[in-house]
């Protein structure tokens, strides 16, 4: 009986496991949005080689709204946090859009954060942790990444928060 029982903890191990980074996303309640076009000259990715650029994106909605303000005056920690994860979100977006399906992640290599932000405003990297963490909620230990996290005195549409990133993908 305890040899059976081990047996159905390792199998069901092996199924959390095995889950594509689209299941862990769904079983946290998480659908990735439909990409929208650049609103400028450029594209949301560039492939080469084995490395793909995604080009920056911020916090908006299925309905295309931001969420804007200065972290420091107008947000706190905690909405900046979940404006860097729905930035996330977005991004992971972009980059199924680009491959057809995440497990052809092998790695998020680089995060670039840029944090809208009040003079006196120094955390930063705790806004920013509101992506990490959704990368490793969807991709374990291929979503974490170098990171840097700055603040700047304006973002483009008063965004939040802007973020670029690097990944590494398989053939």
């Amino acid at each position: 009986m305890k040899t059976i029982l081990s047996l159905i903890a390792l199998f069901f191990s092996l199924k959390i496991l095995a889950q594509t980074p689209e299941e862990k996303l769904s079983a946290a309640g998480i659908l990735l949005p439909s990409v929208s076009s650049p609103v400028a000259n450029y594209v949301n990715a560039v492939r080469t080689g084995n490395l793909i650029f995604l080009s920056g994106k911020g916090p908006s909605d299925p309905q295309g709204k931001y969420i804007t303000g200065k972290l420091g005056a107008d947000l706190s920690i905690e909405q900046g946090y979940a404006a860097a994860r729905l930035t996330a979100i977005n991004q992971l977006a972009a980059l199924k859009k680009e491959l057809g399906e995440l497990s052809k992640i092998k790695r998020i290599v680089k995060v670039l954060g840029l944090v809208n932000s009040a003079s006196d405003f120094y955390d930063q990297p705790k806004v920013m942790n509101g992506f990490s963490d959704l990368m490793v909620l969807a991709l374990g230990e291929k979503g974490k990444h170098a990171r840097s996290a700055i603040g700047t005195n304006t973002l483009p549409f008063n965004m939040a928060v802007e973020v670029e990133l690097i990944v590494e993908i398989t053939d």
